[in-house]
């Protein structure tokens, strides 16, 4: 018996597209694969300044994201992986980031507006 191996041809990565809670990447074949931002605890915890941030490795067979060290592949997002980072490395980045400032409430806006 003969067993035929078949080759696939991932595609590559053309523009990435990352909101509050969705990454979209559109690919060379025509196809854009949307994934929930929630797969990826670091873009969860990125300023939306270092989300925009990003740029396309290895001619497009993945995206790499300087300023939180992350780094997804095509071939990964297509086969459906989330991050594979360990809870104990989560936890060790996320305590290294500086911590942001805390958001006013509503009623301290409020309070602001009225003077």
């Amino acid at each position: 018996m003969t067993i035929s191996a078949v080759e696939i041809e991932i595609p590559l990565a053309r523009s990435v597209t990352v909101t509050g809670d969705t990454l979209r990447v559109d690919l060379s074949d025509g196809r854009s694969i949307s994934v929930p931002l929630a797969w990826y605890p670091r873009l969860v915890h990125a300023r939306n300044e270092e989300r925009q941030n990003w740029r396309l490795i290895a001619q497009g067979r993945g995206i790499h994201w300087e300023s939180i060290d992350e780094d997804i592949s095509v071939e990964g997002l297509l086969a459906g992986r989330a991050s594979g980072e360990s809870q104990a490395s989560f936890k060790k980045w996320l305590s290294s980031r500086p911590s942001r400032p805390a958001a006013r409430s509503t009623a301290t806006r409020r309070k602001r507006r009225a003077r």
